[in-house]
């Protein structure tokens, strides 16, 4: 079940912020990259899958972060693909520093999308056995997050430039506005630690979706991408100081 797939990757001064750390976004962009090479090299890339009128889609992502790269650091982002049911595929993620330590581990679950019908499709076989790893029946189950107590909430209209070549608005871009409604001095004086995000419905083009945001009492926030009572993303973000 070996069939990591790496990727070299210095980090350069649009992945980052004004603190000169990589961000969020970015990071999850650049693990995306990484899988979308992947999909590539074995011969199962959105080109193969666009005549099957079919996309990858990610539902939820488990992260645990050391530190966040920084500017000008070298990095190397890693990928395999582990199991897969008749639904559901998963996958994980690390991030090495030019010292060969993992600074960043991430999991994430993906399902095939009909591009038309924006339904869930069974997985082929033929799809997904390329990539490596094991068929199983279970279905791994992420953390049920708390409820989140917030009337306040920032609006961000979806562009056309948000969206992806899956026709829908690209995933990274929930964790830009889910931070952001935190405010610039919690965000100077913290950086990630752990992140359990769930995406459950897709967001298009024109709408106006609000993040809501609230700290709890062990310092770690909920957050949630709404428009009205519909749910589209949930997370719950665990801080460190940053150094």
């Amino acid at each position: 079940m070996e069939n990591i797939f790496k990727l070299p990757y210095e980090v350069v001064y649009y992945d980052t912020d004004v603190k000169k750390r990589m961000t969020l976004e970015r990071l999850v962009a650049v693990c995306v990259l990484v899988s979308e090479e992947q999909s590539t090299f074995v011969g199962r890339d959105a080109a193969y899958l666009a005549p099957l009128n079919l996309g990858w889609v990610i539902t939820q992502y488990e992260m645990d972060f050391v530190r966040m790269p920084i500017l000008g650091e070298k990095l190397e982002f890693l990928t395999q693909a582990t199991s897969w049911n008749k639904y559901f595929c998963y996958r994980n993620f690390w991030v090495k520093d030019a010292n060969g330590e993992v600074i960043i581990e991430m999991s994430a679950t993906f399902v095939l999308m009909d591009l038309t019908e924006r339904k869930l499709k069974s997985v082929p076989e033929n799809i997904i056995a390329p990539f490596g790893g094991y068929k199983e029946n279970k279905i791994k189950r992420s953390p049920k997050l708390p409820a989140l107590n917030a009337t306040d909430f920032l609006p961000y209209r979806v562009r056309y430039f948000d969206l992806d070549s899956n026709q829908h608005v690209n995933n990274s871009h929930y964790f830009s506005w889910m931070l952001d409604a935190l405010g610039a001095d919690f965000l100077n004086a913290h950086e990630v630690k752990k992140v359990t995000i769930h995406f459950d419905k897709e967001v298009a083009y024109g709408q106006e979706v609000q993040s809501y945001v609230e700290i709890l009492d062990d310092g770690s926030t909920l957050h949630e991408i709404k428009e009205g009572p519909d749910l589209f993303a949930n997370a719950q973000v665990w801080w460190q100081d940053r150094a």
